[in-house]
């Protein structure tokens, strides 16, 4: 058999997916990607990131991104049919993803104990900003919030400067990373133990371990941990920094001595290695802005191109600093299968992004663009519940269902 005929490891798998935004939504992407069959349940309303593309086009190709492969409802969940009809998709799904604020959705009554009740296999996944215990946890939270109150933003930016957030939603995704991954593990249990679980995915929790480095200086001395600019936020590594080229910026590191030498060659100054205020990482961290200098002083006379070249051939981590307009035409991204474009039916020409986990001896699902608002209303009531057209058509004129 061709190994790319296999099966995706997720087949057969039956994911109901009530996110919203990044986080939830993120976490189906990567399930439909793996080759469950996710159903996307959206309000009457769609959620807030399909009314970006009320702004522009571009504003909303997010919702395209992470909601391909993903066949879409509508319910209301606040009429008691819409409930309903959750319940009953509950009842023959394998897992459900949600992120609304705790308590939501057990006072609509579709939280995990209705579900759980119904469904004893099924595996619930809850992302929240806090938990859902704790005494923060009705607290509303958001990608910007949470940056705030876990301590990224006091550690980004320069220290002369006010605190500032990381570019992309970095919590939003690194908890849908990590809600995946919690739902993973309990799928595999369930294989063990035959009943599904409650997942729980907390934002604050999942983005504190990325803070690692930082948190030297709260150790070592009790103190709040400095916003560091480009070098390394536990001021460990040198040089570790963004360098100005000719033509733009670099980042470069070293994080052994091998990277040091290689640099000092890179820079044509092989000699540096032996200097007693270089030699070793406590030395160059002794002498940092010095070193910090040394460097810059090289790389303004250069190009990004030839920085990077020289830093290749000497075998140091090194990196253009690129905008966004450079990334979408990277030749190697596109090479790899990562970035391709299609032609949306609502949006138009577009670019968008497969799962980054890529699964070898099978071949990647078929690309599918998200859906309209409720576009499959009536494949997904007919198939997995039995319903008729008429009994469809009720719910419609209920106010249980929407469609665009």
């Amino acid at each position: 058999m061709d190994n790319n005929s296999k099966k995706l490891p997720l087949d057969g798998v039956i994911v109901i997916d009530l996110g919203q935004v990044y986080q939830g939504p993120y976490a189906g992407f990567l399930m439909a990607q793996a080759g469950a069959t996710v159903i996307k349940v959206e309000p009457p309303n769609g959620e807030p990131v399909r009314h970006r593309a009320r702004i522009s086009k571009g504003n909303a190709v997010p919702f395209a991104m992470l909601n391909a492969n993903k066949r879409n409802i509508s319910l209301n969940l606040k009429s008691p049919d819409g409930a309903r009809v959750l319940k009953e998709l509950a009842a023959k799904a394998d897992v459900l993803i949600e992120n609304y604020a705790p308590g939501v959705l057990d006072r609509l009554g579709v939280g995990y104990a209705a579900l759980s009740a119904i469904n004893p296999r099924l595996i619930y996944g809850s992302a929240t900003g806090y938990g859902l215990s704790g005494p923060s946890r009705d607290n509303l939270a958001m990608d910007l919030t949470v940056q705030a109150v876990s301590g990224i933003m006091s550690v980004t930016g320069f220290s002369d400067g006010p605190p500032v957030k990381a570019g992309p939603a970095i919590t939003d995704f690194i908890s849908g990373v990590h809600l995946y991954a919690g739902i993973l593990t309990a799928l595999y249990d369930r294989e063990k133990s035959g009943r599904g679980r409650l997942v729980e995915i907390a934002m604050v929790e999942t983005v504190y371990p990325a803070m690692a480095s930082n948190l030297a200086d709260v150790f070592n001395r009790k103190a709040a941990a400095p916003r560091t600019g480009n070098r390394h936020g536990g001021l460990a590594e040198a040089p570790y920094n963004v360098y100005p080229a000719s033509d733009g910026y670099v980042a470069i590191i070293s994080v052994n001595e091998s990277h040091w030498t290689g640099l000092t060659r890179a820079m044509g100054q092989p000699k540096l290695a032996d200097d007693v205020r270089f030699k070793t990482v406590l030395d160059r961290l002794k002498h940092i802005d010095l070193t910090d200098q040394i460097v810059s002083d090289w790389s303004s006379q250069l190009t990004r191109d030839e920085i990077t070249e020289l830093c290749r051939i000497n075998r140091v981590p090194c990196a253009a600093v690129r905008d966004l307009r450079e990334v979408i035409e990277d030749k190697h991204l596109h090479a790899r299968g990562m970035l391709r474009e299609i032609a949306h039916p609502e949006y138009g020409d577009i670019l968008v992004h497969r799962s980054p986990l890529v699964l070898h001896d099978t071949a990647a699902p078929d690309y599918v663009p998200s859906a309209r608002l409720g576009q499959h209303n009536g494949e997904v009531l007919s198939q997995y519940l039995g319903l008729s057209d008429g009994e469809i058509d009720a719910l419609r004129r209920a106010g249980a269902i929407a469609q665009a």
